[in-house]
């Protein structure tokens, strides 16, 4: 049986009288591609933000490696750097250029040397496709030009798992192909990744495993196949509806 990299038993957050997550319960295994799908408001970032503790649950478990990361002893700063994180709206430095972008986390948390950290950084920027941008600015750069900065930063890291949360909803439609691309890229380097999208032909075609949530719970989970092609639950066809056409 596999130990799974990363485990969420019975996890809720509320925000005052509002549940917005409800007994989430769920395992993610090494190498294994996770999306997480549903309408606006069912609790998918909250969620995200919850597991890389941007946000503190109200209570329930987080497991990593074996490990809670709950427990007041756990360290919070160190299990970041295992944990990439790729955000709607980029979080780029504005006045540092793309190669200082993804040198400064490397330098700052992880310690590298500047000459391993613009090494890594080179890398991974050529793999995304942006080696000849590495000079300018965050302003200079398309919507898509800055994800994919950020997809690079959050790599050069070295996570153990990749989370996503909705990387393509700040794009233009005709930005939003190279990113998924390049996510695509990543998914076949055996890279652990929880995505949360709303693309669905994206999630179908790269997913181990989809989740569909819906007011706070996992309504329904199972392959790419099971979901996609053959829901189970009336809410999780409802929201297929258009895309099952």
């Amino acid at each position: 049986m596999t130990n799974p990299i990363l485990e969420i038993r019975n996890l809720k957050k509320n925000q005052g009288d509002v549940n917005i997550l409800k007994d989430i319960s769920f395992s993610v295994n090494k190498g294994e591609i996770v999306t997480i799908i549903g309408s606006s408001g069912s609790g998918k970032s909250t969620l995200l933000r919850s597991i890389n503790l941007l946000e503190r649950p109200t209570s329930g478990e987080i497991y990593f490696k074996g490990q809670n990361i709950l427990d007041k002893k756990f360290n919070v700063n160190k299990y970041r750097t295992k944990l990439g994180m790729v955000f709607q709206s980029f979080n780029l430095f504005d006045n540092m250029n793309v190669l200082e972008n993804v040198v400064v986390a490397q330098t700052t948390a992880l310690k590298r040397s500047m000459e391993e950290a613009r090494k890594i950084a080179k890398l991974n920027l050529e793999k995304v496709g942006l080696i000849q941008h590495i000079d300018k600015k965050p302003k200079q750069l398309s919507g898509g030009q800055k994800q994919r900065v950020a997809i690079a930063r959050a790599v050069s890291m070295n996570p153990d798992v990749l989370l996503f949360d909705e990387p393509t909803s700040a794009l233009d439609p005709e930005m939003v192909g190279d990113v998924l691309k390049t996510m695509n890229d990543l998914a076949k380097t055996g890279l652990t990744m929880i995505i949360v999208t709303h693309e669905m032909q994206f999630a179908k075609d790269i997913s181990d495993r989809v989740l569909f949530m819906d007011k706070g719970l996992i309504a329904e989970s199972g392959s790419s196949e099971d979901i996609f092609k053959r829901p189970k639950e009336k809410r999780t066809k409802e929201f297929l509806s258009n895309f099952l056409k």
